[in-house]
Order: structure tokens, then sequence, then C-alpha cells
């Protein structure tokens, strides 16, 4: 879905033919429409994945989300648009706590309707809390133990992505362009950055990634930035996006997805572009190939795994670009980004299947349908246990035998 800044209000324009939150073209022949999600081929299953509990946390609906369960502190934390928080015991699914965002002062009277909390960002856990961010540019931070509220704070424009957190302090993106630096013991603000932002976008904002004492973001813009954490002092930045076409919706650029750091490079993906490996410490391109994405990567040792626009899986040498393998049978699906377990990547489709995935072909191993409101964020997996959410809150965890 594409969203313009609310800064330009001159501009708006009506986008009428979009896929998946994506970038796909409108067929405007009487031939097949490509930009139909394909049916699902019939597979050789070779292995039942086994749900070990389920249970309902609420979800997002129909909306834009990139809410997904984290596992931290021996816990699995979660949340639903309106503002349900829980803490789930992650063996067996049992309910610790749980908060509603919607009314966490209180403050709500017996005949009033709470007003949905918008949850748009996270949750993302460090020094003992939770911190989640919202559509109203709200920031939370409750106490990991117990889902008490410790401090909350506001930014311009939407948390859209998850903050990230570490030396003790948290950073939040917002799509107006605003990135703020958070004690996050206290909630006092230490820095905030204004990045420009074209005046049309993708509906999603690059989550941070904070590494060797900087944060790495991508912009709407198509490039990745670093900042110093301390400070917030911009280091280098680099181009990733390449546009091309004569109408701003052809030439959308955005860096969605989270820049990926491992050892000494820096991965990251246009929405219409490039994946590129990036010096460390100098943003120099060591190496780019034309895949688009706005999906998060997956790095492993030898290996980038990616899921592009068109629903496609990829397999990429990590450190010369090479495709190793490439999987095309999930077109349009609306495919989430991939994870790893054991000799397998998963993925999710807008249909509620998860797919297994043989690390090394690409070849489809097992399949596994969670909920007809389908995945719309990539699983999370702790100790080879996938921890999925779908839309409408079923939360499932799966073993892979």
């Amino acid at each position: 879905m594409l969203i313009f800044d609310k800064n330009s209000l001159k501009k708006k324009i009506a986008v009428v033919c979009l896929i998946a939150l994506g970038i796909s073209a409108c067929s405007s022949t009487d031939d097949v429409d490509e930009s139909l999600p394909v049916d699902l081929e019939e597979i050789n299953q070779q292995f039942e994945p086994k749900v070990l509990w389920q249970e309902n946390v609420g979800g997002a609906g129909k909306y834009f989300s990139r809410i997904s369960p984290i596992i931290a502190y021996d816990k699995l934390f979660t949340s639903s648009r309106e503002g349900e928080v829980s803490a789930i015991e992650p063996k067996t699914g049992k309910e610790i706590w749980s908060v509603n965002l919607s009314d966490i002062d209180g403050k709500s009277g017996f005949f009033e309707s709470n007003k949905p909390a918008l949850i748009s960002g996270g949750p993302v856990a460090g020094i003992n809390k939770i911190f989640l961010g919202s559509e109203n540019g709200k920031i939370y931070a409750l106490d990991a133990a117990t889902g008490k509220l410790d401090w909350q704070s506001t930014i311009k424009g939407e948390v859209l992505s998850a903050p990230a957190i570490d030396a003790g302090i948290l950073v939040v993106n917002s799509s107006s362009g605003v990135m703020k630096a958070y004690n996050a013991a206290t909630g006092e603000e230490l820095w905030k950055i204004d990045q420009d932002t074209p005046a049309l976008t993708l509906r999603g904002i690059s989550a941070p990634t904070i590494s060797s004492g900087g944060v790495f973001i991508g912009t709407p813009d198509g490039n990745v930035s670093v900042y110093i954490l301390q400070n917030g002092q911009q280091g280098w930045s680099a181009p990733v996006g390449e546009p091309t076409g004569s109408t701003e919706f052809e030439r959308v650029i955005d860096v969605d997805s989270s820049p990926a750091v491992f050892g000494d490079k820096v991965y990251t993906i246009s929405s219409r572009g490039n994946l590129v490996a990036l010096e460390l410490r100098t943003g120099q391109v060591v190496w780019e190939r034309q895949y688009s994405s706005y999906t998060d990567l997956l790095v492993t040792t030898n290996t980038i795994y990616l899921t592009d626009i068109k629903g496609h899986v990829y397999a990429v040498d990590r450190l010369n670009g090479t495709e190793k393998w490439s999987q095309l049978a999930l077109t349009n699906r609306d495919v989430t980004g991939p994870v790893e377990v054991g000799n397998y990547i998963i993925v999710g489709d807008y249909e509620g299947y998860l797919h297994w995935l043989n690390s090394s072909t690409g070849e489809f191993v097992a399949r596994h349908h969670l909920d007809s409101s389908g995945v719309h964020v990539a699983p999370t997996v702790q100790d080879d246990i996938i921890y999925s959410q779908a839309r409408n809150g079923d939360l499932q965890a799966i073993k892979t035998p």
C-alpha cells in the first residue's frame, strides 16, 4: 500500500493498482492477469509440522502491520493492533500477564469505549522492558515481568516498524522521517534526526539496526545511512534504490527492510533497485545485484535468503552475490520474509500457509495451514520452534520434525 507524506498537501493521488503492499505492474491486456496470486500446486510433503499449542492473542485484521512475536526473559511477547499486549509461557502458551494499551492510564469512564491503541511497531525487548510503537506516534515502555507501564513518549509520524535497543539507548524511526533516541530506562530524549521524505512512499519504514556503535537505517529516498548511537551524528550514506520511469509511482525506491549487519558488511535491499553489500565502516559498495524487496533479509554464514516484491524466494551467495537458487511458485502471494530452522527456510503467505523449503535447493518439503486470515510477517524462531501469528490473532507454536 502506498501513502503520501502528509506534509505534501497539494498532491493527492488515488493508487488503485497494488499487490501485497508492494510495487507491481497493473495488467492492461486481455490476457491472464500477471498480478493475480498463483494457486498452490501439490508438493511432495516430506514431513508434517507439529502444532504444540495455539492461542488467540488478537491480530491486525486487514490493516498494515509488522507486529511479530518475540522471545525474551523466558517469555513470548506479542500484541494486537488494538493494544492488547501479552506475555506468554513459550512452552505451553499459557498467559502470564496481559495489559490493554488503549486504556493504559485507566482514564476511560465506565460508559466510554476505549479507542484502539493502533500498535504497529514492535515489540522489542531490552533492560527488562518491552517497547512498542503505534500509528499515533506513541511509544510505550512496559515492565517485562509485570506489564506495568514504565514510561511513554510521542514522536511525529507513525511507528510502523520495531524500535531498536542497545547500550541502554532505544532508537525509534517514524514515517515522517523523524528518528529519535531515548534513554531506555527513563524515556528521556537523547537526540533527534529529521530525514527528508519523498512525496510518495511505501506504507512501511525501515526498522533501525544497531551494531558496532552505529544506527543503520534505510530511507524512503532509497539510501542506507548510519548515525553514531551516542549522539546521532551522521556517518556515511549509500544509495541502494535506482529510480526509473517517468511517474512518481514508478520512481518509488524505499529501503523498507532493516539493514542486516554480518561481520564487516552491511546487507540491504530496496523496494525497487538492488540487493547490496556495503563495507561496514565506509559504506563502499562491495557488490550489488538486481533484486527488489520490502521484507527483511535473512543473512547466514554463506547465504542471503530473500523474498522479492513478486513473492519469489532466492538464495544468494553472501560473499559475491551469485544466485544459488530461486523458487518462483509463490508469485504474488504476499510472501513474508524468510526465517531459518535447521536445514529449512520458512516463509508465510496471504492465505495463511507456511512453506518449508530446502535451504540448499529451494525445493518445497512441507506446508502447513495456520489460518485463512493470512500470515503477514515472518515467523519468530527460538530453539527450533516456530511462533507464527496470523492476521486474526491466532498464534501457533510449531515444531519441525
